[in-house]
């Protein structure tokens, strides 16, 4: 007989929900200061920091976003911030900027059919470059597309530069100011293919600077201050590798060694160096390379989960938001000199005590094909002899994502309530190859879900969980295979909890902005076309296939958030925008009890009520995880990811989907 242990919760989740954390750290043109959003306040507010004195001042007083889907920019004299905020949570953002100095706001733009992303004013200060969907001025019937625009510092003058028919992101000026660059796909036949472009200021002379090969993706990062070189990163090789582009001759210039997955972001100031981002097995860290040498440096940091890295002071120091399984994200200042890190932010912990964090396992399963699937394993430490665990199988967004080895409140509370969480970077996540990643085109709810099932079964198999206790779960994509997964593999859950996911393909398509369409036809083929793919993937043909599961004497679903297996239903984007509250009640709407506290279906009025207020709550750290590991590309990069298409509380980036 299974043992059972009574564990004391030590992690309370009303105070993990509101333990403060900070979002997009930007250091000025100047490198003196530091500005981020921050939700010490109990919201979401713009602060500044001076790096030498280590001093915050609060700049916004309610005028900034309640929710981190855009980022900001500062003016080059650093007396202007830029940002975008939407309207109740609608991803129609308009465009504000606000003065650092006396916190005025000033609304730059009114369009409210279409989002709009500060990117980078031009280094005179006249114009800020934009990342939109607006329509354009010769085609205001038609649905706009991703482009990059200008727009004055006045709010005047809105032109659009660009006018790609498939998504066009970047917006970033070379120093001398003759040049923006992006990223786009010219190619028809491969929606896989990404390449770099230059447009000039006035929307003239855009050129293809950089592309390895035909349906690689070949993207740009931040110009080199001789305004003739630009960072660069491509997965031709099989694996992203991280060099430099001459935009006047192409020559690249690579500095990744083989096998290992880099992506460029900047340059020092003087130009001498290029800080990379390393992704290998779930540890993502800021890797230096000399210029002219193509000479490697590594930072003394702890494995963990690296978001960005910014010179300031003079080129001497690194700006690294930095966390790792068991410390959540601080802002720490990476000293290159003695190669020691010293922290601007902490993180705070409130009354919870951080040796009840458990560090996450970085382990290998094999999948139906025989193929090895990497995945994030947390367990609680004090396991009895004999204990048997409920288990959760938690599927990350994309599926162009990744768990990585950062903070993750959520596994580390479900940990200290006595569950083992594994977290599978299933087929089609990044990070591991190209082929990996591609794995699951044109096959969601494929071979992704027999990884996910393969999942259930390693965990399983594990000496202290209990096989008959298993729970699937995620969110956005996630959603969408927990959804495939309780109506095609029943038999494998006690549970599955289903967090903005997706159960009818064809009508998302329906509410997608063009961008995400693209990446729709991308992912998953055309939706007449492959109309038969998209039914056969879409969870509500099957929800006859759900059944619900005998009451176990300490019912799984109850450690967790609440009493409720959902069941499947097209999710709008108007249901999702409404947020926490809202979407609780949807899920309520549409499940069904599997136990309660006397082991009996349902529980009545009372453990219903209970139950739903331990839903919003769970929705809740869910929502402020998701937050705090939203960012594209390792970096806070201007503009939505191809995947921001669709009105998610989250939608940016390989942590996120």
């Amino acid at each position: 007989m299974a043992v059972m242990t009574k564990r004391q919760p030590r992690i309370p989740l009303e105070e993990l929900c509101r333990l403060p954390s900070f979002f997009f750290p930007l250091v000025s043109w100047k490198g003196d200061q530091v500005a981020f959003y921050w939700d010490k306040s109990g919201r979401i507010e713009l602060y500044v920091m001076d790096l030498a004195t280590k001093a915050v001042r609060q700049v916004s007083h309610g005028e900034v976003p309640r929710a981190m889907r855009t980022g900001f920019a500062w003016s080059r004299d650093d007396r202007f911030i830029a940002f975008g905020k939407d309207a109740a949570g609608n991803e129609q953002h308009d465009l504000y900027k606000i003065e650092v100095e006396t916190g005025k706001v000033t609304q730059l733009t009114n369009e409210p059919a279409a989002e709009e992303h500060a990117v980078q004013f031009s280094p005179d200060d006249q114009w800020l470059a934009v990342v939109t969907n607006k329509r354009l001025p010769e085609s205001p019937d038609r649905p706009g597309q991703i482009n990059i625009w200008k727009i004055r510092a006045d709010g005047s003058d809105y032109t659009p530069l660009t006018r790609h028919a498939f998504p066009a992101f970047g917006g970033l000026w070379s120093d001398d100011g003759k040049w923006i660059s992006y990223v786009t796909n010219e190619d028809l036949a491969n929606l896989k293919n990404r390449d770099g472009y230059i447009v000039r200021p006035d929307g003239t002379g855009p050129r293809k600077i950089f592309s390895v090969r035909a349906g690689s993706q070949d993207t740009l990062g931040d110009w080199h201050p001789d305004s003739r070189h630009i960072a660069a990163t491509s997965d031709a090789s099989g694996q992203n590798r991280a060099g430099i582009v001459d935009i006047e001759t192409g020559e690249v210039r690579w500095y990744s060694p083989d096998g290992i997955e880099e992506h460029a972001l900047r340059f020092s100031k003087n130009g001498k160096w290029l800080v990379t981002i390393r992704n290998e097995e779930s540890q993502v860290r800021p890797i230096l390379y000399e210029v002219d040498t193509g000479k490697a440096r590594e930072l003394k940091l702890p494995a963990g989960f690296a978001l960005g890295a910014q010179f300031f002071a003079n080129d001497t120091r690194l700006l690294i938001n930095y966390s790792t399984d068991v410390t959540r994200s601080a802002l720490v200042a990476y000293d290159l000199a003695t190669d020691t890190a010293e922290p601007l932010l902490d993180p705070e912990y409130g009354s919870i005590d951080r040796k009840v964090f458990v560090n996450a396992e970085h382990v290998w399963y094999e999948s139906f094909d025989g193929r090895q699937i990497p995945a994030l394993l947390y367990r609680p430490r004090d396991i009895a002899p004999g204990e048997k665990l409920p288990a959760l199988v938690h599927v990350h967004g994309g599926p162009t994502g990744q768990w990585f080895r950062g903070f993750d409140p959520f596994a580390q509370f479900l940990v200290d309530r006595g569950l083992v969480v594994i977290e599978p970077n299933i087929r089609g996540s990044t990070g591991y190859g190209v082929d990996f990643r591609d794995a699951a085109l044109k096959d969601w709810g494929g071979a992704d879900l027999e990884d996910v099932a393969a999942a259930a079964k390693y965990v399983a198999s594990l000496p202290y969980v209990d096989a008959e206790r298993l729970v699937v779960f995620g969110g956005s994509y996630g959603g969408f295979m927990t959804f495939v997964a309780a109506t095609k593999k029943p038999d494998l859950w006690r549970a599955a909890v289903a967090w903005v996911g997706i159960s009818d393909l064809h009508k998302m398509w329906d509410e997608s902005k063009e961008h995400f369409r693209y990446f729709l036809r991308e992912q998953m083929g055309d939706p007449e076309k492959d109309r038969a793919l998209w039914r056969d993937r879409s969870a509500i043909e099957f929800a006859d296939q759900l059944r619900s599961q005998p009451a176990a004497p300490r019912p799984i679903a109850r450690q967790i958030l609440g009493i409720w297996v959902v069941f499947p239903e097209p999710v709008s984007p108007q249901t999702i925008a409404t947020g926490c509250a809202a979407t609780s009640r949807a899920i309520s709407s549409r499940c069904c009890a599997i136990g309660s506290s006397s082991g009996k279906r349902g529980g009545g009025r009372r453990a219903r009520s209970s139950s739903r207020r331990r839903i919003s709550e769970g929705l809740r750290l869910r929502a402020k995880w998701n937050r705090e590991r939203c960012v594209p590309a390792f970096d806070r990069s201007p503009g939505p990811s191809p995947r921001a298409g669709r009105r998610a509380p989250c939608s940016r980036g390989p942590a996120s989907r």
